[in-house]
């Protein structure tokens, strides 16, 4: 019961003298605390506490079109575009059709550490995505208000002791996620290898080296898939080249996980495709080795001659229109000038406005899933250019995913050697 609102001011006068006290107050006001006080006493059996956040003092629904807008979107705890958080990993029965999972991984790096803190990173740059709604202009779609249910479901555990350790636990973390019925046409069929329909799984990383072990928990549910890659590197260099190799475990890294996928069978050939490239060599044998990992190559300094439309272009027709696309974003596609805050960083590269519209010509690709990596927050700018640049990226690539639709709708040829694997 709330106290009563006093509209006049209240004088009260105290007297001393020896030992006495003598307080005078008006008639009045004596009666309302002892009214309230009886009233409060009264009702204090019947109150409940609030649990917080409240809702509704967390989200409004906008006029207009609808959806939803977070009010205050610079406190509370982040999540990705504000979304809802779910521990996905600790309750099986939790259901979505896009999630975005944390993968904390940085110890696969060869320069500058940090991407362990990635995770956290984007989710912080993204708190202003749906402030207005969420709506994407250029792609005529919401993806925080639409058919799909979208969801934040915090970090995969991962050891920073043990790299091997560590890769086993990214490719469980993300297969229990991505196993498991969607919200939207669950019972329908869908592309994987046993024809299930399966919700989306968006990785924030962690450096590159993740890559190997979502592809392998891709593998298990769909096959081999085509890769759409995002980069200023290779990053299939074979493992004598880039580290030397000197045991199985440092043969892994954010330089040759491509290398590795393909020699475990995890990419369809001829289907690949590198976008953004313009890094040194150690010679033109690391452009055939490429070739032989089943990549084409888009060099960064070809957005001067055929500008955005000629790249997407490019990318549509390698990957076409009947295989399960999985795309890896490395934010170092990016001139240093617009994410600085990244492990290998190299000049020459896209600005922000020409990576999102090329990823919006992306618009119609059968994404079964993404990751965007190599984000190091301690190397940012106080305004945060690359963690808002990496939030605005995964803006389009789940935009173009909603307006897909679930997919229970895409037309998928099987890969050449089917095999169920789990699913």
């Amino acid at each position: 019961m709330p106290w009563p609102y006093f509209a006049a001011p209240v004088s009260v006068s105290y007297h001393i003298s020896n030992s006495q006290i003598d307080i005078m107050a008006t008639h009045g006001l004596l009666a309302l605390w002892l009214t309230a006080a009886v009233l409060a006493h009264g009702d204090h059996e019947h109150q409940k506490n609030m649990a917080g956040p409240h809702k509704s003092l967390w989200y409004n629904t906008l006029p207009g079109d609808g959806g939803t807008q977070a009010d205050s979107v610079f406190s509370g705890i982040s999540t990705f575009g504000r979304l809802p958080y779910l521990p996905c990993l600790f309750h099986k029965d939790i259901d979505y059709d896009i999630a975005f999972i944390g993968a904390p991984f940085d110890t696969g790096t060869s320069y500058r550490p940090g991407a362990r803190f990635g995770p956290s990173g984007i989710r912080q740059g993204s708190r202003r995505l749906n402030l207005y709604g969420g709506y994407n202009v250029p792609l005529d779609t919401n993806p925080f208000n639409s058919w799909a249910k979208v969801i934040d479901c915090g970090d995969i555990p991962v050891t920073s002791y043990d790299n091997t350790y560590a890769l086993h636990q990214i490719e469980n973390g993300h297969f229990s996620i991505l196993s498991r019925p969607p919200t939207t046409d669950a019972t329908k069929p869908g592309p994987s290898l046993k024809g299930k329909t399966l919700p989306r799984v968006i990785t924030l990383g962690g450096d590159h080296t993740i890559t190997l072990p979502l592809l392998r928990s891709i593998n298990r549910a769909y096959g081999p898939v085509t890769v759409i890659h995002f980069d200023s590197h290779l990053d299939t260099w074979k493992p004598k080249v880039f580290g030397g190799s000197p045991s199985e475990t440092a043969s892994i890294n954010h330089g040759t996980y491509f290398y590795h996928a393909a020699q475990e069978g995890l990419l369809r050939n001829d289907t690949n495709i590198h976008a953004g490239i313009r890094t040194t060599l150690s010679g033109p044998s690391d452009y055939e080795n490429d070739g032989y990992c089943g990549f084409e190559i888009v060099e960064a300094r070809e957005i001067d001659t055929i500008g955005t439309e000629g790249i997407i272009k490019k990318i549509r027709e390698r990957v076409g229109t009947k295989n399960p696309v999985y795309l890896s974003l490395d934010i170092d596609t990016l001139d240093p000038a617009f994410a600085p805050a990244t492990g290998t960083p190299e000049t020459g590269g896209w600005s922000t406005r020409e990576l999102r519209t090329i990823l919006r010509g992306l618009e119609g690709v059968n994404l079964v899933g993404a990751d965007i990596v190599e984000v190091a927050p301690a190397y940012d700018t106080n305004a945060e250019h690359t963690t808002m640049a990496a939030a605005d990226a995964l803006f389009e690539i789940m935009s173009i995913m909603v307006k897909k639709g679930p997919l229970s709708v895409l037309d998928i040829d099987p890969p050449a050697d089917e095999d169920t694997k789990d699913l």
